[in-house]
């Protein structure tokens, strides 16, 4: 029985989408070519307004509009797992719209849920945690609106820092993660890398990488007392899981 096609919409931010598929290869636990699960990946970035933007009112072009037209591409192809690797268009306005525009047969994995069902399962200890993302997912309030459901408390950025070194981190042109992606510019990771050891040190027991552009600048397990939970694998496992639980449901 073959595994169902996992779609990725990809240039959200670019390279995201490259390290999701890494992710699940990674993860998958394949021996041989033949059993990596089937992956189709559309990047049209030109087309998906940025999501911080939209949120922060600088367009009035819901970003949401491209990804659902995105992943109606990846389902003519034969996916019908789709991965979004980006937090913030898991932000209510974009992503309640992307879901009212594809059918409702195709299972739309939610990062952000994700996320909280992850530790809730796998660090049912942890009660609060930091995050760290654009300036669009924290003020959207992407996580604490998702994690209250599983009871944990989440520790955001004061403005300061957010302003100053986190969504520069992720977006100055000169040496922020879109920019620079690989290698990471130095002064981005050693700005995120201060920002994690700040929301550590206010009590966070666990900072979530909240943007899919970190973890290409963060790869540790751990800063000062405090895990370090990479989103994207997050929703690696997830697709990878959903994936074979398909192929379980149709034996």
């Amino acid at each position: 029985m073959e595994n169902k096609m996992i779609g990725i919409v990809g240039g959200v931010g670019s390279y995201a989408g490259i390290d999701l598929i890494k992710k699940i290869y990674d993860l998958t636990g394949a021996t041989s070519d033949e059993e990596h699960l089937p992956i189709s990946m559309l990047s049209v970035p030109h087309k998906v307004t940025d999501r911080t933007k939209f949120l922060l009112g600088d367009t009035t072009i819901n970003p949401g509009i491209a990804i659902a037209e995105i992943i109606d591409s990846l389902l003519s192809n034969g996916s019908n797992i789709i991965g979004i690797p980006c937090n913030t268009a898991h932000a209510k306005p974009i992503f309640d719209l992307i879901k009212a525009r594809i059918p409702e047969n195709c299972v739309l994995v939610h990062l952000v849920e994700e996320v909280g069902l992850h530790l809730s399962t796998q660090y049912p200890e942890i009660k609060k945690v930091g995050v760290l993302g654009t300036t669009g997912t924290i003020l959207a309030k992407v996580y604490p609106e998702i994690l209250s459901k599983y009871g944990i408390e989440v520790i955001q950025p004061s403005e300061e820092i957010q302003n100053l070194f986190v969504h520069p981190s992720i977006y100055d042109a000169t040496y922020g993660i879109k920019a620079f992606s690989n290698p990471v510019n130095i002064k981005a990771t050693e700005n995120l890398s201060m920002a994690a050891t700040y929301l550590s040190r206010k009590g966070a027991q666990a900072i979530i990488l909240g943007c899919t552009e970190i973890p290409l600048a963060i790869q540790y397990q751990e800063i000062e007392s405090s895990l370090i939970i990479d989103a994207t694998a997050v929703l690696a496992k997830a697709l990878i899981r959903e994936s074979k639980k398909q192929v379980a449901e149709l034996a």
